[in-house]
């Protein structure tokens, strides 16, 4: 959006609102309209929303061929004992995360969660049905999608494919650009939707109470997190942990800002130098963590997966999250570069593993995106604990 001021033919542009604050005005406009919004409109926002969870379920199969095969074939045709072993740390580490969020969650977030407080979401009441529907079959269920990736990308790794190589770059170019352009854009009005059918059906107390303690707790468990990761890396390189740990505070505050891991990368080699790391090992282990090491996002996803299931009363153990947290680990592979790309390439796994449905998995967007800045500041800075344990065995 510009405007011309005065004389000057040049436009004075505005700038763009980041994505988490058009999520909290959706939010906050879809609250405050659904105490006062009549039914049909109500119903009509319904009808979008029905027909974007339609679209959002055919693509998703899409993002993760698109996305998932490529990434893996990428890693997959690099060689070198260095790398096999940073990609093992950064897998151990991304699940690990995974677990200890299983643990304090399953363990904390029920005293402090509404259970159940959306068992009429899940069972599918409806105060407010859309005026019609329109089905958007996807071209593959998530599952057979996943393994698809798979194959295709350690077959294209292994076959050294170049040519199959680039189409599926070329593919995760189309997919990029439509999450960019289609559904990105379009996530604040259908959040709207979602909260302002919850409001107008008396739901919406519970889910904001809820959401504002889970960001508040989460963000504290990034915190912890980030201790052990250095404790662990400080114990194996034999430094102090916590001092290392404060070396890593530019790089921690840098991510808070940028909300970006690739964004980040100078301050974080800068950061990893001074910590002692040497300079060959930093640049190669810093640059491949940003796009292979997702600890903190993991962590996020995990958390607010537990505690929405605990709002919609979906039951879960750890043979079910441990599973999805193994498989989250390798699909978060494909997330740097995309927008929302950790929470967009988990999709799939939360729908197939978890049995979220569309409103649920918006949810989880919503929730995500509300603490992207801080899960990407823990993984930048558990970046630098991996180059730590990293320069101990290049010695």
């Amino acid at each position: 959006m510009s405007i011309f001021v005065g004389n000057n033919t040049e436009p004075m542009k505005f700038p763009k609102l980041p994505l988490i604050v058009k999520i909290l005005i959706a939010i906050a406009v879809g609250v405050g309209l659904g105490l006062v919004a009549p039914g049909w409109a109500v119903r009509a926002m319904n009808t979008f929303d029905g027909i974007f969870d339609q679209l959002l379920r055919f693509m998703i199969p899409l993002i993760i061929i698109g996305l998932v095969t490529p990434a893996i074939a990428e890693v997959g045709s690099k060689a070198g004992k260095m790398l096999v072993i940073t990609v093992a740390l950064a897998y151990t580490f991304t699940v690990l995360s995974g677990l200890f969020a299983y643990g304090f969650s399953s363990a904390w977030f029920p005293s402090l969660i509404d259970r159940g407080s959306l068992d009429a979401l899940e069972a599918g009441e409806v105060k407010f049905p859309p005026y019609f529907s329109l089905a958007i079959p996807p071209l593959a269920d998530v599952m057979t999608s996943l393994v698809l990736s798979f194959m295709l990308g350690i077959g294209i790794a292994s076959s050294k494919a170049e040519a199959l190589k680039k189409g599926f770059m070329e593919l995760r170019t189309i997919i990029v650009k439509s999450i960019e352009k289609i559904i990105i854009p379009v996530l604040p009005f259908y959040i709207f939707g979602l909260f302002l059918d919850m409001t107008a059906a008396g739901q919406v107390a519970p889910v904001l109470r809820s959401f504002i303690v889970l960001v508040g707790i989460i963000f504290g468990m990034t915190l912890v997190l980030l201790v052990l990761q250095y404790c662990v890396a400080g114990a194996i390189a034999r430094k102090n942990p916590f001092k290392m740990l404060y070396g890593m505070l530019p790089a921690y505050m840098t991510a808070l800002g940028t909300a970006s891991s690739a964004a980040t990368i100078p301050v974080t080699l800068g950061c990893a130098k001074k910590n002692g790391v040497k300079e060959e090992v930093a640049g190669f282990v810093i640059p491949l963590c940003a796009t292979i090491h997702l600890s903190g996002s993991t962590l996020k996803i995990t958390s607010c997966a537990i505690a929405l299931m605990i709002m919609l009363g979906i039951p879960f153990d750890f043979g079910t999250m441990l599973g999805f947290v193994m498989m989250l680990g390798v699909t978060m592979v494909a997330a740097p570069g995309v927008p929302g790309g950790a929470i967009m390439a988990a999709l799939g796994v939360l729908g197939s593993i978890l049995g979220f449905d569309a409103q649920a998995q918006a949810m989880m967007i919503t929730l995500y995106i509300a603490m992207d800045s801080f899960g990407t500041a823990c993984n930048v800075t558990g970046d630098g604990a991996i180059a730590l344990i990293m320069d101990r065995i290049h010695k």
